[in-house]
């Protein structure tokens, strides 16, 4: 496992563990890499320093990283910190759908499905016809998470 410091292209930085360098370097190609913060798919690794232990000596991430700073470094700014919050309310109180988004919202809207909170992803004429149906829909300022096994 190997351990990188990110940033988007948004100037977020975060950290992030990979099982390889080439790992990395497969998710990064294929988009698979996102800002924590933003969600954003423009990520590159920032300039970061080794970690070295002393012969006998183990330490703890929140150790290696400060006293006060966790394996994700904190928003900045009071937006990025209420984006951030946005992003895990609408991860813990809805259903992420996928790429499935416009059909399932309007099977919601014409009662072929239980309505309920989802979230996901649309092309552009997708939302514009879920819109111009009178189906109630938002964006999001952020890319879900792609969820993949």
């Amino acid at each position: 496992m190997i351990q990188y410091a990110l940033k988007c292209n948004e100037g977020h930085t975060f950290d992030s563990w990979f099982q390889s360098a080439e790992a990395f370097d497969k998710l990064s190609r294929g988009g698979m890499v996102s800002c924590a913060v933003c969600g954003g798919s423009q990520v590159e690794k920032a300039i970061m320093t080794p970690r070295l232990r002393t012969a006998g000596k183990t330490a703890s991430p929140a150790t290696e990283n400060g006293p006060e700073k966790g394996p994700l470094s904190c928003p900045a700014s009071p937006a990025e910190q209420a984006l951030a919050a946005m992003r895990r309310h609408v991860e813990k109180t809805a259903d992420y759908v996928g790429r499935d988004f416009a059909a399932e919202a309007r099977r919601m809207h014409t009662g072929e499905a239980p309505e309920r909170s989802i979230y996901g992803e649309a092309r552009a004429e997708e939302a514009k016809a879920l819109i111009e149906e009178g189906v109630p829909v938002a964006p999001l300022p952020f890319m879900p998470n792609r969820k993949t096994n």
